[in-house]
C-alpha cells in the first residue's frame, strides 16, 4: 500500500493527465512538457557544460565528487517527438550523484522534424564522440527511459551488428520497446495507469517510424535478438500500460543468455523516477539504478 506521500504525488499525476486534442501541435506538446517540468527543484551544487558531441547537442552533467572518468550516457524520454537534454536535468543530476559519475545527456533529434533513425544515428554519434575523448567502453555505461530507454537498445544493437564494442552496462527506466503496442498491459493496465492510456503513442508512432516497418528491431527492440547485449537493469510501474515493453525484453534478454534485472514497482507508473524530489520509491529506484551502473564501472 503506497504511503500518504506517495499517494499524494500519484493523485497529482492523475490530475494531471489529460487527453489531448487532435488539433494540438507537436510545438505545443512539446511546450506543455517543459511547462510541466519547470516547477521541478534542481540542486544548486550541479554542474552543467553545454558541448558538441560528434555534432550532436549535449551537456555534461556533474554532482560534486563524481568520478570524470566515468560516464552515463543518458537518452532521455519524450515519445521520440519531445524533450530535450534540459526537461531531464533534474532525473539526470541525481543519477550522476547516484552512480559516481558524470552523465552526458544529448538533444538528439526528435521527429517529425528527423524521423527514424536519426535519433539512432545521434546516439551513436555521442557513443564515438566518448570514444575519441579518451573514454573506453568498459568505462560508459548507457541509459534511458521511455523513449529513450528503446533508444538505448537499438543503439546497443546498432554497436553490435557493426562488430564495434559496446558500453559496460544499461539502464533501463521504463523503456517503449514496442511501437506496435501488442503488449498484453495495453489492455489489463489500461484503467490503472495514471500517465498513460493506451493510444496515446499512436501520433508520436506516425511520427516517428515515418516510412519504416513498426516491427523492426531498431523501431521495436522487443522484436530483436538481444545476444551479446551487456548486462540491463531495467525499473518499470506495475502499472503501467508498458508494463510488458519491459517484462518481454527482460524474458528476451534472459533467453539469449544477457546478464538482466528486472524490478517491477509496485503502485508506480510510467518514470516515476522524475518525482524523486517528492516521491520516496523514485529516490530508492534511482539509489539503485546508480549502484547498478557503479558496479559495472568500478
Amino acid at each position: 500500500m503506497l504511503s500518504p506521500q506517495s499517494q499524494q504525488v500519484r493523485d497529482f499525476v492523475v490530475s494531471q493527465y489529460v487527453k489531448v486534442p487532435p488539433e494540438t501541435t507537436i510545438q505545443q506538446m512539446r511546450e506543455t512538457m517543459v511547462t510541466a517540468l519547470a516547477n521541478i527543484p534542481i540542486s544548486e551544487e550541479i554542474q552543467t557544460k553545454e558541448v558538441s558531441a560528434g555534432g550532436v547537442p549535449a551537456d555534461w552533467i556533474r554532482m560534486p565528487g563524481v568520478s570524470t572518468d566515468r560516464v552515463l550516457l543518458y537518452l532521455h524520454g519524450g515519445a521520440y517527438t519531445m524533450g530535450s537534454h534540459r526537461t531531464h536535468r533534474d532525473l539526470v543530476s541525481r543519477l550522476s550523484q547516484a552512480a559516481g559519475v558524470q552523465v552526458l545527456i544529448i538533444n538528439y533529434r526528435l521527429a517529425p522534424e528527423s524521423p527514424h533513425p536519426a535519433a539512432i544515428e545521434d546516439a551513436l554519434a555521442a557513443y564515438h564522440w566518448l570514444l575519441t575523448q579518451g573514454y573506453k567502453p568498459e568505462h560508459i555505461a548507457i541509459g534511458g527511459d521511455s523513449a529513450g530507454g528503446g533508444l538505448t537498445l537499438a543503439t546497443l544493437l546498432s554497436l553490435r551488428d557493426a562488430g564495434e564494442k559496446m558500453p559496460a552496462a544499461a539502464i533501463l527506466l521504463s523503456p517503449w520497446t514496442d511501437l506496435t503496442d501488442s503488449g498484453e498491459s495495453q489492455i489489463t493496465r489500461a484503467e490503472a495507469d495514471p500517465a498513460i492510456k493506451s493510444g496515446d503513442e499512436e501520433r508520436h508512432i506516425v511520427d516517428y517510424v515515418g516510412t519504416a516497418q513498426r516491427h523492426h528491431p531498431l523501431i521495436s527492440p522487443v522484436f530483436a535478438d538481444l545476444t551479446g547485449l551487456p548486462p540491463l537493469l531495467i525499473h518499470v510501474g506495475h502499472d503501467e500500460v508498458l508494463l510488458d515493453d519491459s517484462t518481454r525484453i527482460a524474458q528476451n534478454a534472459q533467453n539469449a543468455g544477457v546478464e538482466v534485472k528486472l524490478k517491477v514497482w509496485e503502485d508506480m507508473w510510467h518514470v516515476f523516477q522524475a518525482y524523486a524530489f517528492m516521491l520516496p520509491e523514485a529516490h530508492q529506484s534511482i539509489s539503485e539504478l546508480g549502484a547498478f551502473v557503479q558496479q559495472h564501472l568500478a
